[in-house]
């Protein structure tokens, strides 16, 4: 017999095993949290995640993948509607392990797995909000050079073509335009 690769296996063999998982995380979804010892909790975490996982996909397959590893009904509609959709914008991390001490009877230690179920932080939430921000930012500066491209090819080309004689008369009109202009400002200071 290959040996585990995680260690030796709860309860002894593969089948019991993989029957203990199944039966720690239909009690977990149903209860949202439970105490159990630091190495069930561990092996247990993976397994509920991958569970989580399926059951944010939603579709049929993923539901008679899930039904197959759980068997009870009711558990697995609350693990698709419920749970599926409290941590739909969470990527992973949907159980977390405390440990509490050891246990009274035969000193095993002891943890209490749980489902995470409260929103992602306004910390990340922030994070995300302001890495869409700047990428938008950044697709809109790149549609503005695309369209002030054309346009500075253009204008180059007209002050190739425009001869010596406008260019004199603009700067002939600016100079009309600034005795105006401090004219103006004079009045505005003498009231």
């Amino acid at each position: 017999m290959p040996t585990p690769a995680k260690g030796p296996r709860l309860g002894g063999g593969a089948a019991h095993e993989r029957l203990m998982l199944a039966n720690l995380s239909a009690a977990l979804f149903e209860h949202k949290r439970i105490t159990t010892t630091v190495t069930k909790a561990k092996r247990l975490k993976p397994y509920a995640e991958r569970l989580v996982t399926f059951a944010k996909r939603g579709d049929l397959a993923s539901r008679r993948r899930v039904l197959g590893l759980i068997s009870d009904k009711g558990i697995v509609h609350e693990l698709f509607t419920d749970i599926a959709q409290a941590v739909e914008n969470r990527n992973g991390g949907y159980t977390r392990i405390t440990k509490i001490g050891n246990r009274k009877g035969d000193n095993a230690p002891m943890a209490v797995i749980e489902l995470v179920l409260e929103p992602v932080s306004a910390k990340q939430a922030v994070v995300a909000e302001a890495t869409s921000a700047a990428k938008r930012d950044a697709d809109k500066k790149d549609a503005d050079k695309a369209e002030a491209a054309p346009v500075a090819e253009t204008e180059a080309a007209e002050t190739e073509e425009a001869p010596e004689a406008e260019v004199v008369e603009t700067e002939a009109a600016a100079t009309e335009e600034a005795p105006a202009a401090e004219e103006a400002d004079a009045k505005k200071d003498a009231k």
